[in-house]
């Protein structure tokens, strides 16, 4: 049932993340408010589901908008390879 997930985009995107606040981040690449889901994954053609983080602390962290990361939700360099 699940598929490749859309490359959402080539490069990370900066998100300024607060301390223990829990971020949903978009695994399917389809949303429209990367790099969080806003559900356009249609979980039940595609099997696709968020991924829950929580930030360790206030700061600027880079999500993955490629959804090849091995680090995900975070950018860990594998857009370069695609």
């Amino acid at each position: 049932m699940s598929q490749d997930p859309v490359i959402a985009g080539r490069a990370p995107l900066p998100v300024d993340v607060e301390a223990g606040k829990a971020y949903f981040w978009c695994t399917c690449g389809r949303s429209a408010k990367q790099p969080f889901c806003d559900g356009a994954h249609g979980r039940e053609e595609t099997g696709f589901v968020p991924l829950r983080w929580e930030a360790p602390e206030t700061k600027t962290v880079y999500f993955c908008a490629c959804k090849h990361s091995g680090k995900a939700p975070l950018c860990d360099g594998s857009h370069k390879a695609l």
